[in-house]
């Protein structure tokens, strides 16, 4: 009876010693993959949070859009009706001083 026991305990601690080796090995492999995703993150540019979602950003993005594509056609078509190189730089910088004021007056609150 003794000796059934001792083997059925070398039998367990044998399964249990396999099972702990599969363990730590799994874990070095865990340790390394996180390393060298470490090391690759660690050299590229932290970006912010993702992109923002629900009723609010989605409005924000649409506004923005509406008015950048006005904007663009603004300046489309001060580039096709004026050939002069100075109108077109001055309406694209009346454009862009001016767009915070168009998008107060558009979307206001």
């Amino acid at each position: 009876m003794s000796k059934e026991r001792a083997r059925r305990r070398a039998e367990r601690e044998r399964v249990a010693a396999l099972k702990a080796a599969a363990r730590a090995a799994e874990q070095e492999r865990a340790e390394r993959r996180a390393a060298r995703r470490r090391a690759v993150t660690s050299r590229l540019p932290a970006f912010g949070r993702g992109r923002q979602t629900g009723i609010l950003a989605r409005r924000r993005r649409t506004q923005t859009t509406f008015l950048v594509c006005l904007l663009l056609a603004l300046n489309v078509l001060v580039w096709v009706v004026w050939d002069d190189w100075a109108m077109r730089l001055a309406g694209f910088v009346v454009s862009v001083l001016a767009a915070p004021v168009i998008h107060t007056l558009a979307f206001r609150r």
